[in-house]
């Protein structure tokens, strides 16, 4: 049985694969731009060993502690009523691993559980919690982890920050924003 999705986003707004979607910002440089028959997106210059301490803030057990607009977010996403509310009863919890490159996210709830390995950066093909099969990137970026998440015609944003020893994780879809936050555990 499909439930929701828990957002990780982890990850940048900026795609190099996923291209011009959800209002990710891009940075293009002309010396680019006027060699390629199409507009070149390209990720800032940033060390893959500043993005590996970075995303190492994130490593650890996670608990729900609160939880904004959720109801409203899984109806962006196309979520039924019956998952919505078991959705809504559930208090993930999250744990974040790393071995070597690959980030892991592990969604734990009475319902279901839910695991998705990356490499930041580059796309890969996942489950979600509610059953949606979609192609995702993760990035970071001045400390957010931004997971830019697309299906179909439909793409949702999700963004997770560390906030006064909190992660605060945002789920963006179309006009609706979920507010999730996590203590560690």
């Amino acid at each position: 049985m499909g439930l929701l999705q828990m957002y990780f986003v982890f990850f940048s707004s900026n795609s190099t694969r996923l291209g011009n979607i959800c209002s990710c910002h891009h940075f293009e440089r002309e010396d680019f731009s006027a060699k390629a028959s199409r507009p070149v997106t390209l990720l800032p210059k940033v060390s893959l060993n500043h993005l590996s301490i970075m995303s190492e803030q994130f490593l650890g057990t996670w608990k729900l502690i609160s939880s904004e607009n959720f109801d409203e977010y899984m109806k962006e996403l196309g979520v039924c009523y019956s998952q919505r509310k078991l959705g809504s009863l559930a208090k993930p919890t999250v744990v974040i691993t790393k071995n070597k490159d690959v980030i892991t996210i592990r969604t734990e709830t009475i319902f279901k559980v839910n695991e998705v390995s990356f490499r930041l950066g580059q796309e890969f093909e996942e489950t979600t919690m509610d059953c949606r099969h979609a192609k995702s990137i993760v990035t970071m970026e001045g400390g957010t982890l931004t997971k830019v998440q697309k299906w179909g015609d439909k793409c949702t944003i999700i963004k997770r920050k560390l906030v006064g020893g909190n992660m605060v994780v945002e789920c963006t879809m179309n006009d609706v924003t979920c507010t999730r936050i996590y203590a560690r555990v």
